[in-house]
């Protein structure tokens, strides 16, 4: 009866050491679910609507009202293991000075490197001015003060 109980408390501590091997996975930040994304139309929606749509944003520009970023990641805990980040993603929203939406980019990070996901940029309609271009552009603006000094 003994050799039973020994047997039953060993395969007890067995699946309980194989339990707790079992990966934890964790989530952080926030990413906008794509079908909230789809309610932005670029070039339509304002700064103002966007918190209603798709939430505040994990970090902002550095400039005022430059873009908005959406950072969220999936770790990895295993054991007693060092924690590995498994996935990373980033949604990027650029806004125009007038606060209207001009660019929305979903990037992920895989091997190390950044990759875009999705891209959508308003086409604009005013075209490049080459080098050439400005060079010949600035001919008659200059004064003979600007000489002098």
């Amino acid at each position: 009866m003994t050799a039973i109980r020994h047997l039953m408390v060993l395969a007890f501590v067995a699946v309980l050491g194989l339990a707790a091997c079992a990966p934890v996975y964790r989530n952080h930040g926030f990413i906008p679910a794509p079908e909230d994304l789809s309610q932005v139309v670029v070039g339509q929606t304002r700064v103002d609507e966007l918190q209603g749509l798709i939430g505040r944003p994990s970090a902002q520009g550095l400039l005022t009202g430059s873009g908005w970023y959406y950072v969220g990641s999936r770790w990895r805990h295993y054991g007693a293991l060092e924690p590995r980040e498994i996935s990373r993603e980033v949604v990027a929203v650029s806004f125009a000075p007038d606060g209207v939406v001009t660019n929305v980019e979903r990037f992920g990070l895989e091997r190390g490197r950044v990759v875009t996901l999705s891209r959508r940029v308003t086409e604009g309609s005013v075209t490049e001015i080459s080098l050439i271009g400005q060079l010949l552009g600035n001919l008659g603006n200059f004064q003979a003060a600007d000489i002098i000094d």
